[in-house]
Formats: C-alpha cells, sequence, structure tokens
C-alpha cells in the first residue's frame, strides 16, 4: 500500500472503482470469462436493447418547467433550460448527451457529467466524463468526491457538487450503480460462446472438428504429409466444397458438435430472450418477431414506454432536481420528459382520442393543434364542440 493511499484512509477518504472496478471483482466469483461493455455490444441483442433505451431516451423532449400556482410554464428563461433542451456544451447537442449517458448507465452501471456553474450558481454547461476514467472517492457512507483521469493523464479531483452522477439499480453499493450486463453477465458470456462457435463452425467451412484414426504408426514425414494434405484439402472456407479421401482404413472422429446437433438457431433465439428479460426491453423491440404480430406489437411498444423507459425517465427528472437545481431552485422547477409523441399512435387513433376529449371537454381544439404541430388558427376554441 502506497503512502498516498494510507494517508487517504487515515483521513476517512476510500478510494473504489467506477462500475467496471466492480465488475471485474464480481465476474471473478462467477466466471472464469471476461465480459466487458465492448464485448457484450458484439452481442446484436445487447447492442440492440442498449440501442433501443438511450436512443428513446435521448430523443425524448426534455423540458423545464416553473410551477405557476396550479398551472406549469415551460421556463425557458431559466439557464437550465437550454443546457438540458438544445446544447449542454459546445461538443454535443442535447441528444447525444442524454443518450450517451443513457447507454453509460446500462453498460457500465454510471454514467458521469462534469458540471460547469455560472456565477450565479446555475448550471450552464454538462462535460460529458469516461466512465471508466473515474474513481468514487467515498468519506464513510458518503460520496466525497470524484478522481477523474483526462485523456492527457492527468488527476483531477472534483467535488461531489461538479460532478452529475447517474445510476442504474445498485447492488451490494448503495451509492454505485451496477449495470444489467453486470449483474447476469452469465446471460451475455453464453451468447458469446454460441457467437463463437457460430463463427469457428461457418469459417471452418461448418465442417466439424475431429481426430483422423489411422491402424499403424506413423513416422514423421507420414504425419507431416497426412497432415498437409487434410488441411489442404479440408480445412478453410475455400476449401469447405472439397470431399476429404481417407485412405488406408482412416477414419475421421468428429470431436465438436454441429450446428444442428446443438440447436444453433433455437439457442441463439433463447439468448436473444434472455437478453431482453435482463434489459426488460419487449423481444420485437431489438429485431425478434418470432412470437409477433401487430396486435401485440403495438402494445408491446406501449409496454415498452410505461414500464422501460418509465424507470429512466425518472431517473433523470430526479437526478435534475437533486443535482442541477438549488433546494430553492427545485420548490418552483422540474424537469419532465413528454412520451406523448410514442404514445400517440396511428392517425386513425389520435383522431379518436383527440375527438373524445374534445367532445368531453377536457381538450381544447387549438390543444388537439398543438399537439400535432400545427399552426394555430385563430377563435378555433370559439366553434361549438362536436354535438
Amino acid at each position: 500500500m502506497s503512502i498516498i493511499t494510507r494517508m487517504a484512509n487515515a483521513l476517512g477518504f476510500e478510494k473504489r472503482a467506477n462500475g467496471d472496478g466492480y465488475f471485474e471483482a464480481f465476474g471473478a466469483l462467477r466466471t472464469g470469462g471476461t465480459v466487458t461493455p465492448e464485448s457484450a455490444q458484439s452481442v446484436a441483442a445487447c447492442y440492440a436493447a442498449v440501442a433501443a433505451i438511450s436512443e428513446a431516451i435521448g430523443s425524448l423532449p426534455l423540458h423545464l418547467y416553473k410551477r405557476d400556482g396550479d398551472d406549469r410554464i415551460k421556463a425557458v428563461d431559466h439557464p437550465l433550460y437550454a443546457v438540458l433542451h438544445h446544447a449542454p456544451n459546445g461538443q454535443q447537442s442535447a441528444v447525444e448527451l442524454r443518450e450517451w449517458l443513457t447507454s453509460c448507465m446500462l453498460l457500465r452501471g454510471n454514467g458521469y457529467a462534469r458540471i460547469v456553474r455560472g456565477s450565479d450558481g446555475q448550471v450552464r454547461e454538462l462535460l460529458p466524463l469516461a466512465p471508466e476514467r473515474v474513481n468514487v472517492l467515498r468519506k464513510g457512507d458518503n460520496i466525497g468526491g470524484y478522481d477523474y483521469a483526462n485523456r492527457d493523464g492527468i488527476i483531477e479531483r472534483l467535488l461531489p457538487g461538479e460532478v452529475f452522477h447517474l445510476r442504474h439499480r445498485a447492488g451490494a453499493d448503495p451509492l454505485i450503480g451496477v449495470s444489467p450486463i453486470q449483474a447476469a453477465r452469465a446471460v451475455i458470456e453464453l451468447a458469446i460462446a454460441e457467437s463463437e462457435h457460430g463463427t469457428t463452425t461457418f469459417r471452418n467451412g461448418t465442417r466439424l472438428s475431429g481426430l483422423l484414426k489411422i491402424p499403424c504408426k506413423l513416422n514423421y514425414e507420414q504425419k507431416a504429409s497426412l497432415t498437409s494434405s487434410w488441411n489442404t484439402q479440408h480445412a478453410g472456407v475455400g476449401n469447405s466444397g472439397r470431399t476429404a479421401i481417407l485412405e488406408s482404413g482412416t477414419e475421421f472422429q468428429p470431436l465438436s458438435m454441429s450446428l444442428e446437433d446443438s440447436d444453433f438457431v433455437a439457442s441463439r433465439r433463447f439468448s436473444t430472450e434472455e437478453v431482453a428479460r435482463i434489459f426488460k426491453i419487449p423481444p420485437v423491440l431489438i429485431g425478434d418477431l418470432s412470437h409477433a404480430n401487430f396486435s401485440n406489437s403495438v402494445e408491446m411498444a406501449r409496454w415498452f414506454i410505461v414500464h422501460t423507459l418509465g424507470r429512466y425517465m425518472t431517473a433523470w427528472e430526479q437526478a435534475i432536481s437533486r443535482q442541477l437545481l438549488t433546494p430553492a431552485g427545485a420548490r418552483i422547477y422540474f424537469a419532465e420528459h413528454s412520451a406523448d409523441a410514442m404514445l400517440r399512435g396511428d392517425s386513425t387513433g389520435r383522431a379518436s382520442f383527440y375527438e373524445s376529449g374534445i367532445r368531453a371537454g377536457w381538450m381544447l381544439p387549438s390543444e388537439a393543434r398543438r399537439l400535432e404541430n400545427l399552426s394555430v388558427i385563430e377563435g378555433i376554441d370559439d366553434v361549438k364542440a362536436l354535438a
């Protein structure tokens, strides 16, 4: 243990790794393999699940509102509004940053951004911090700060109020998030193994690996000649159409299962369902249409918004209130996503919804036009509602 480490511990600081460090320690107890965020995304189902959630969260409108009695209005004049809705910094759009931070939560358990405040204490910028280069410093049971190693190799000490920290569901440590691929890494390992098995099989011309059984003893030259002959006729994709000729009682004994014997297609489909399960996402949204039809696809899309995206929208909104607004500001302002566009459905369903709202009196025609991004018609609300 270094002198610096001993001094930090004496002062009550405990240096802990970010999600990746916990990830490796957790995995060592489970299996001998290694699953990283990069290798997990080589599984198409995992990549699609992360993309579906992070892209949806990034593209949903996120507005800052101001409470006005029982009503609310968009706080377009507040500095944080532009950060959340337009551009969080000079290099990224709001969509890009929110999508990236959400994907960090899903793949690494935690997403970080540096908070830049103006002289008035209001947030002016959010700068992305690569989670693999962030170390969380603990003081007792609380977070005492963050050490960030930038790309120049310089370690910067940041206070808790200088870092916007998004967490996935916590594990043993309630202040450090654990991603789905960390918690269910065996599922990802199996999917990777199946992919590698398929790749190896097809690279070898879908031929089995095995042994050549020869009824007599061969010298070194004969073994080398047989090996060369076999490899020339059999091994590799380019030779997959050739037929091997076995002489003098030589027999081929396979040592690996064929794709058919291992139920390759069925196991790949099951792995897709397992990945969808750990990300809590309907399989139809990551390309598994084996049990899909028009009716249940529409309902699964709604299920995705309510049960999958709901958690991430709430996590963003509450993190903004707690970390980006002052206590006094949080009593007046709040952030909220708008999922109306994703819930609207087809044109026939929307027309029926608006008509029923106007008939019942809880929606005005001008409000329906606003939801459809149509121009204002003067006096349209003065027209008598449909009888």
